[in-house]
């Protein structure tokens, strides 16, 4: 139970992260004190903009998750990779096959997606699969027998 409000909360992290950050790059928004409407409107939007890319790959993310738990991937690399390649084709959905180049802003996407997958391991896919107990898939665990017991004197 604790571990599905984990993925929650790290999905919706995630997603914040990622509308934050795509509208920081679109504002350019300095310090608050600085230029309050421009830093408000950038908040503004990027919660919109978080709203849009967690409705877009909330699927795909939804498979990613389902993976990770059932194989207990915990690996950083995994979810930052995994949320780089959602986030890359997410973005080049609808495009117009390009001959050679990538549509342009990919690089902003795949970043994006990386710090949404490293907040998301940060909350809830350090911890994948842990609600299946602690031994390892196909770990055996074995009974020492009574031969095996050290200080014991074997005759």
């Amino acid at each position: 139970m604790l571990q599905l409000l984990r993925i929650a909360f790290g999905f919706i992290f995630a997603v914040l992260a990622c509308g934050l950050f795509l509208a920081w790059g679109f504002f350019r928004a300095g310090h608050p004190e600085a230029d309050p409407i421009a830093f408000a409107t950038m908040v503004g939007s990027g919660l919109v903009g978080a709203s849009v890319v967690g409705a877009t790959a909330l699927t795909p993310a939804a498979v990613a998750i389902v993976l990770a738990e059932a194989a207990r991937l915990r690996s950083f690399l995994f979810h930052v990779g995994a949320a780089g390649v959602i986030a890359f084709a997410v973005w080049t959905l609808g495009a117009e096959a390009a001959d050679s180049a990538f549509r342009p802003g990919s690089a902003v996407a795949l970043a994006a997606g990386f710090i949404g997958g490293g907040i998301y391991w940060l909350i809830a896919g350090r911890t994948s699969g842990c609600w299946h107990g602690t031994k390892a898939a196909g770990q055996v665990t074995r009974k020492p027998a009574q031969d095996d017991q050290p200080g014991r004197d074997h005759p």
